[in-house]
C-alpha cells in the first residue's frame, strides 16, 4: 500500500493539510469515495465510512487506514441511507470514537442501465430513495455537527471544517438513454446541495457537489459502458481530453473544496469529466451504443455490462 501513497493525491497538497479532522462518508467502500477518504486521511484526516454491507466496510476501512500509521478509520456497516435511524446511530458512533465531524461525503448510490421501459417503478424508486432521500438524509443526521465544526474553524483558528460534497453525476444536464432514474435522482442531488448552501452558509456551512465523469477503476464505469469499447479506445473520442479520469483526480477534487482553497466556493457542481459532459445526449457515449438506433431497438444492449437488474446499493 505505501507505494500507492504518492498516487493518492497531487503533489500540491501538503500532508499533515486535515491534521485533527475527521470525515464521515456514505459509499465510504465504493471505489470513488474510498479514494476521496484515503487522500484526506494520507494528509491527515481521520475518517468514518459507513455502508450496508458490514465485511466490506470494515476491510475497506482498514485498507484506507494503511495510508498513514497511527490513523484512525471507521468502518461501520449495516447501515443503509434510507433508513436515517441507522445514519444517526452511525453518526453518533462516530462522534463517541472520534469527537467531531468536520467534513461528510454523501456518495451512498445506485445505478444500472435500463429504459423506461424495462424499469419498474420499484427500480426507479430505489435508486431515487439511495441517492435522494439518502443523501438528505445524511444532511439531517450530520449537519449539527458540521455547524459546530464551521463555529469552531471561525472561532479558534482550527483548520478548515463544516464542509459537505454530494458526489452526482451529469447525466441530468442534457438527458441521458437508459438513466432516467439516475438522472432523476441526480438533479435532485444537485438542488439539494443549493439549498444546503443557501440555507447553512450564514452559519459557516459549505456545500458543494462532484460530478465525476468516466473515472478508470471504477465500478460504475463497468455498470454503464462495454468492456470491448473500454478495451479499443474508442471511448477516448466522447471526452474532449482524450481519456477516462483517474481517481486521483476526482480526490484532488475533494481535497480542494475542503482545504483552505475551497473556502469561499460553495453552492457549486465541480465536473470532473474531461469535459465530456459538454458531448453528451447520446447513448453511444458511455456503453458503446449508437442514438437513435439504440431506443429504437436496432441494437442491443452490450453483453459484456451489468445492466437490467435491480439496483444494488453501493454504500
Amino acid at each position: 500500500m505505501a507505494s500507492q501513497v504518492p498516487n493518492l493525491v497531487s503533489r500540491a497538497w501538503a500532508k499533515g493539510l486535515f491534521d485533527g479532522t475527521v470525515v464521515f462518508c456514505t459509499g465510504g467502500n465504493g471505489t470513488i469515495c474510498s479514494a476521496q477518504v484515503r487522500a484526506l486521511v494520507y494528509l491527515g484526516a481521520n475518517a468514518c465510512i459507513v455502508g450496508r454491507n458490514v465485511e466490506k466496510t470494515k476491510n475497506m476501512a482498514a485498507e484506507i487506514a494503511k495510508v498513514r500509521p497511527g490513523s484512525q478509520v471507521l468502518g461501520i456497516g449495516n447501515v443503509d441511507v434510507r433508513n436515517i435511524a441507522t445514519l444517526e446511530a452511525a453518526v453518533e458512533e462516530c462522534i463517541g470514537r472520534l469527537k467531531t465531524i468536520d467534513f461528510v461525503i454523501a456518495g451512498a448510490a445506485g445505478n444500472f442501465l435500463a429504459p423506461i421501459e424495462g424499469l419498474s417503478s420499484n427500480a426507479f424508486k430505489s435508486v431515487v430513495d439511495i441517492d435522494l432521500l439518502g443523501s438528505y438524509n445524511t444532511v439531517k443526521s450530520t449537519m449539527p455537527h458540521l455547524l459546530s465544526s464551521a463555529a469552531r474553524a471561525k472561532n479558534t483558528g482550527q483548520p478548515t471544517g463544516g464542509r459537505i460534497i454530494f458526489i452526482s453525476a451529469t447525466f441530468h444536464y442534457t438527458g441521458m438513454p437508459y438513466q432516467a432514474h439516475v438522472a432523476s435522482a441526480k438533479a435532485g442531488v444537485d438542488a439539494l446541495s443549493a439549498t444546503v448552501a443557501l440555507e447553512y452558509g450564514p452559519r459557516g456551512v459549505t456545500s458543494n457537489v462532484i460530478s465525476p465523469g468516466g473515472i478508470e477503476g471504477t465500478e460504475g464505469l463497468q455498470r454503464l459502458s462495454s468492456q470491448a469499447l473500454r478495451e479499443s479506445g474508442q471511448a477516448s473520442r466522447s471526452v474532449p481530453l482524450g481519456r477516462y479520469g483517474t481517481l486521483q483526480e476526482v480526490a484532488d477534487a475533494t481535497v480542494f473544496l475542503f482545504s483552505d482553497t475551497g473556502s469561499y466556493v460553495t453552492g457549486h457542481v465541480l465536473v470532473v469529466d474531461g469535459g465530456a459532459w459538454r458531448l453528451a445526449g447520446l447513448a453511444g457515449h458511455s456503453s458503446g451504443l449508437t442514438y437513435p438506433e439504440a431506443v429504437l431497438g436496432g441494437q442491443a444492449l452490450p453483453r459484456d455490462i451489468e445492466t437490467g437488474r435491480r439496483p444494488k446499493a453501493q454504500l
